[in-house]
């Protein structure tokens, strides 16, 4: 690391402790030539993808465009804002697993209405509507048919 006084590339790792929260590592430095001392803060960077979308555009992912998309969509419906946390957090940890550095926001959109068949149907259908561009009640009643088989428990 180079010494922010002198410019000097060679320093020495004096203490190493973890920061209070646990999501970084503080190190006190010590410069070898002009002997100055000071702090860095090591922490995990991580990146999540860029997301394409449909006019080929790309654009940080932003887990707050997927909430405004859940709340739209579950408006006057009873589901907890616990449960559509757990469920953004369910769509982020997946867009990380990926390992991608580009994801389509098609892909976005299939995660958003999965999780949404999980918490509710109406919302599920709703999100469905406007995502797919539903022209006519037709492709409601698919929307419907597709979300109870999905969800529906099996028959013995």
């Amino acid at each position: 690391m180079k010494c922010p006084f002198c410019g000097h590339a060679d320093t020495q790792v004096i203490d190493s402790r973890v920061s209070e929260d646990g999501a970084s590592i503080r190190r006190r430095r010590r410069c070898l030539h002009c002997e100055k001392r000071f702090t860095t803060f090591e922490t995990a960077e991580v990146r999540m993808p860029q997301v394409v979308k449909q006019n080929g555009h790309r654009a940080e992912y932003d887990a707050g465009k997927v909430y405004t998309s859940f709340m739209r969509a579950l408006h006057k419906r009873p589901v907890s804002t616990t449960l559509v946390d757990a469920a953004i957090e369910r769509i982020g940890h997946k867009l990380l697993a990926l390992g991608e550095r580009e994801i389509s926001s098609r892909e976005i959109g299939e995660m958003v209405m999965n999780e949404l068949a999980k918490l509710d149907k109406v919302a599920y259908v709703r999100f469905a509507s406007v995502y797919r561009s539903f022209q006519d009640v037709s492709e409601f009643s698919d929307a419907i048919r597709e979300i109870s088989h999905q969800h529906s428990p099996p028959q013995s």
